[in-house]
């Protein structure tokens, strides 16, 4: 139950209706009634304004040409708080009327959370809807980093909020395992393959340079050998194999943006690769050859990384690959239906789409004058396969380098006739680590590139989640490496988790020392919380189901981390100022249902964000 909302839809009805009456009695100079949905009830700030409040006076001041006072002040006159937990009510400042409310709303709260357990926190809101998130989605050339990281702790807990929330939601990664940037793993492969065998070989411009591909290359030698190699130079070298390799200089360039297969934040969509091997000899069979390169080190980095997502607590309903929508056609068909419907046309050998009748800023080529698709059309053909499967929204998140992307996926969308409003696209800003106060550099070149599976190996999974979680994606995130790892109350993952593990400390301690209350807490008189600090956590954990509801409607799984730490902090104020295991068997009853409630909603805040809620934690002095 919702007991936030419950109240105030009481609250909604009480002013519809006096409203209502006011207008009948000729106080208040309105020509309709106000229908409840339409009233505005908050939360004051400040508590001694109130338990509720709401501004309907001044929002209808102009419509019914009044003071605000004025309406408020006929509001209270004819409002009937008969059969609802508000008490009392005035009116403050410039119109507000503030609402407080009877003792038994804290009863409810109270049972709300101890009936409900661990479905405490989840609502309708969603209504049923299907929703497809697709995160991570990093290009399967290397292993994960801790951008990626970011982007995987995000989409899990924003899925999460959103099933919560009575959305049902799918979670899909999309395999970008084609295309210019294959081909270029798969020359980098062939690299590393005649390095090991010796050979003074140089990557080409555009491959990867990363020495993670070194074992890879072994593995392929130990179990396939060479057989299926030309026997001749590479397409990017002469055929005498004099000169240097082509464009040597361009290896460095790649690294930076692909040494982790990982980009600097997704770059399996909206990536316009630069089509460095179109300088290279036609050379079908050395072309087979790469294929084969390219195809087992793809298998080889998709398995790493899903074993290190796997590690990271998060799983996918689906990996989509986008070779699977080539096989199928999807590209061809895309450019045929945009053709047939007008909205293509040739210019300089390439066929263009007209872009910019759908948003875009300038028009963009589908086929290049080589005859392959440019980014844009197998994402697309993806995203109709996506929108034929039904889906009442489609959210992607991306990293902040594809900014703008929407507009240029769209534009096809559109001129195909799908809803593109469907589709919400979430940006999430870039990553810095931080040790000792100074910034990690993250770059393969200079031998600090950091991976997602080292990375977690120096930081817990939840202290993990936890960071990466707590700032909007739109605010670029400062991870202090030395903050996370502390194993005190300055590290917020820890505060809040000393908080469920004390708690379940004070249960055990029941047993021993208080069984009588211990035994009976669940029917304890929650009347006799009465205490400030009683109440104040009482109504934070009536929050919860608003917390879940908005970080997922909002698409702001952060805000958990703030409420999880409040509640925290709420509770250690309790417990300071609360003895819970006294002399008074009902009073300790009554507080042991209180740390029961606290116990079910930072377990369940912590379940969502895919964090464990320990029942014993060791306390290290700050």
């Amino acid at each position: 139950m919702n007991v936030a909302e419950k109240v105030r839809g009481q609250i909604r009805e009480i002013v519809a209706e006096a409203l209502q009456q006011a207008r009948f009695a000729g106080v208040v100079t309105l020509e309709r009634d106000v229908p409840a949905e339409a009233i505005d009830v908050e939360r004051p700030k400040d508590r001694s304004h109130g338990d509720w409040a709401t501004n309907a006076a001044m929002v209808l001041a102009r419509e019914a040409k009044m003071a605000p006072r004025a309406i408020a002040e006929a509001v209270l006159q004819h409002a009937n708080f008969s059969g609802t937990v508000v008490e009392r009510a005035e009116v403050a400042g410039p119109g507000f009327i503030n609402f407080f409310l009877k003792d038994a709303w804290y009863e409810q709260v109270l049972r709300a959370v101890l009936d409900a357990g661990e479905d405490y926190g989840r609502t309708d809101a969603g209504g049923g809807r299907r929703v497809l998130v697709e995160f991570v989605s990093a290009n399967p050339t290397g292993p994960l980093n801790v951008v990626s990281a970011r982007h995987a702790t995000v989409g899990d807990v924003l899925c999460n909020v959103m099933a919560a929330a009575g959305y049902r939601v799918d979670r899909e990664y999309y395999v970008n395992d084609a295309g210019n940037q294959t081909r270029m793993l798969g020359a980098a492969m062939d690299v590393r393959i005649r390095q090991l065998e010796g050979e003074d070989a140089q990557l080409p411009e555009g491959a990867y340079l990363g020495e993670y591909l070194i074992p890879v290359a072994k593995a392929f030698l130990e179990q396939h050998g060479t057989a299926g190699r030309p026997d001749r130079r590479p397409p990017w070298e002469p055929l005498n194999g004099a000169g240097e390799a082509a464009g040597n200089a361009g290896a460095q360039g790649a690294e930076e943006a692909g040494a982790a297969g990982t980009d600097a934040g997704h770059a399996a969509h909206g990536e316009e690769e630069p089509d460095v091997s179109r300088g290279w000899r036609r050379d079908p069979e050395y072309e087979a050859w790469l294929r084969t390169l390219a195809a087992f080190a793809v298998q080889h980095f998709v398995a790493d990384q899903r074993e290190t997502l796997r590690r990271y607590r998060v799983e996918f309903d689906r990996w989509f690959h986008e070779s699977e929508v080539r096989a199928a056609g999807g590209p061809e068909e895309v450019v045929r239906r945009l053709a047939e419907a007008g909205h293509t046309y040739e210019a300089d050998g390439a066929v263009w789409l007209r872009t910019t009748e759908f948003g875009d800023d300038k028009d963009r080529v589908l086929v290049k004058s080589d005859g392959e698709f440019t980014y844009v059309v197998p994402d697309t053909a993806y995203h109709v396969d996506k929108f034929e499967r039904g889906y009442d929204l489609l959210i992607n998140l991306l990293g902040r380098d594809h900014f703008g992307y929407d507009v240029r996926l769209k534009a096809p969308l559109k001129a195909l006739g799908y809803d593109t409003d469907r589709l919400e696209i979430i940006y999430l800003q870039m990553v810095h680590l931080v040790r000792g106060g100074e910034g990690v550099r993250m770059s393969k070149r200079r031998g600090e590139f950091v991976s997602m599976a080292d990375f977690l190996n120096e930081v817990s999974v939840d202290a993990a989640r936890w960071f990466f979680l707590m700032r909007s994606t739109d605010v670029e995130l400062d991870f202090d490496l030395d903050l996370a790892n502390l194993q005190t109350s300055d590290n917020p993952v820890y505060y809040v988790q000393y908080a469920h593990a004390r708690i379940c400390s004070i249960f055990r301690q029941a047993e021993e020392s208080a069984p009588e209350a211990a035994a009976g807490w669940r029917g304890a008189d929650a009347g006799l919380l009465v205490h400030e600090a009683e109440r104040a956590l009482l109504d934070k954990l009536a929050e919860f189901p608003d917390e879940v509801t908005l970080a997922a409607e909002r698409r702001e799984p952060h805000r958990l981390t703030r409420y999880a730490h409040e509640v925290a902090s709420a509770f250690h104020t309790f417990y300071t100022h609360c003895r819970v295991l006294g002399e008074d068997a009902e009073l300790s009853k009554a507080r042991l249902a209180l740390c029961g409630a606290v116990r079910t909603v930072l377990a369940n805040a912590l379940g969502l964000m895919g964090i464990e809620a320990p029942e014993s934690m060791q306390r290290t002095p700050a």
